[in-house]
């Protein structure tokens, strides 16, 4: 089975009709190949990656329970206090899609050190997408892309990053120091 998408339409709706239901409870970022694709590289993806704030149990219960509620689910479980226990608290992610379908999927998963705590909270919006979602910096995505993760995609990422935005190349340096101290 194709589990890729290349349809912005799709990718974008999912996004931020997800994103608005996790602001009402918790600061977020969307971070990785989306970033590239909402500014406008094309290539086929399954999921978009999301950091969020740590919080309690009950904030991620209201949480849960208020994306079921608008047609999403977890693909790992319906029970919110597992998904707590059992992934989330133990640095693992959850994945949710539209009920009934596949893709796409956000990837979720908290804040798990002071890298993913700073990018929270650095945290900004980015126009030229037309989507009204918080994103990572574009520098940390840049650094992230070039020295962490390193594979053929994540360097051409990079690249057209780079291209469609004004970058601080000193910046970029920082956060790849940041980077290795953490990670």
């Amino acid at each position: 089975m194709e589990r890729s998408i290349g349809d912005r339409n799709i990718l974008d709706k999912f996004c931020t009709e997800f994103c608005s239901i996790v602001e009402k409870h918790a600061k977020y970022i969307i971070v990785s190949g989306f970033v590239a694709i909402a500014a406008g590289r094309t290539r086929a993806t399954e999921d978009i990656d999301m950091i969020v704030e740590r919080m309690s149990k009950k904030t991620f219960n209201k949480l849960h329970h208020d994306l079921v509620a608008h047609g999403f689910v977890c693909m790992q479980s319906d029970v919110a206090d597992e998904l707590f226990d059992d992934y989330l608290t133990k640095k693992a992610n959850v994945r949710y899609t539209y009920k009934d379908k596949h893709v796409p999927e956000m990837e979720v998963k908290f804040a798990k050190d002071e890298l993913d705590m700073l990018q929270l909270q650095s945290r900004i919006k980015l126009p030229s997408t037309g989507l009204d979602v918080w994103f990572g910096i574009i520098e940390m995505n840049i650094a992230f892309k070039e020295d962490y993760l390193k594979s053929d995609k994540d360097i051409e990422d990079a690249r057209h990053l780079r291209i469609v935005f004004d970058v601080d190349e000193r910046k970029i340096n920082e956060c790849k120091k940041i980077i290795r101290m953490y990670r």
